[in-house]
């Protein structure tokens, strides 16, 4: 039976506005390490698109893995997905890369998996790297939408230890790593990327 490719609406969504900021950041060959890779979409449409990308997608959830492979199947610049947990010191890669990139983790994870991101990219990343995540996030000064109040209460009563992130707590992990934001891309849905380089 073949393996089932998994897949979320977000991710078709947002492949896109994302993959068009990636462009604007990354040079056209590149090493990529993608963290909590989920259905494996992200990988094989930002592969497909940039054949000089080199991706290695990974995720936590062991199960994960098939559908990432299978979507990825046909894309000779994506890597076999591996398990990576970013709570793990040292995470079970050898390489450094160019950028290390995040989508929708931070907000459906405990919030100590902020720092561990932090700390295990720092160490990942090549002098001039970058790691870019994707997510909805609380700016302060900045009205968050009624939907995102909504949906931040949701991912609460879900579980405790989730929901979504402020920019500035963000900010601080990642100043304890080395890192420093560069910038901030707002996205659709009320979304950002946000771009962070050694300090």
């Amino acid at each position: 039976m073949p393996i089932v490719r998994q897949r979320s609406p977000a991710a078709d969504r947002n492949r896109d506005p994302i993959l068009a900021v990636l462009k604007r950041l990354l040079p056209a060959e590149a090493s990529v390490l993608e963290i909590a890779s989920g259905t494996g979409q992200h990988a094989a449409y930002f592969a497909a698109a940039m054949p000089r990308w080199h991706w290695q997608p990974s995720d936590h959830d062991l199960a994960a893995l098939p559908s990432i492979d299978a979507w990825c199947a046909d894309q000779p610049n994506v890597r076999p997905a591996m398990v990576l947990d970013v709570m793990a010191v040292p995470w079970p890669v050898s390489t450094t890369f160019d950028a290390v990139f995040c989508a929708n983790m931070l907000h459906i994870s405990p919030w100590e998996t902020c720092a561990a991101l932090m700390r295990g990219a720092a160490l990942q990343l090549s002098a001039t790297g970058q790691l870019v995540t994707y997510g909805p996030y609380l700016q302060d000064g900045v009205e968050t939408a009624p939907g995102d109040v909504e949906f931040d209460a949701s991912l609460r009563a879900r579980n405790p230890a989730w929901g979504i992130r402020r920019v500035a707590d963000v900010t601080l992990q990642a100043a304890r790593a080395g890192l420093q934001l560069k910038e901030t891309v707002p996205m659709p849905a009320n979304n950002l990327m946000l771009v962070w380089a050694r300090a």
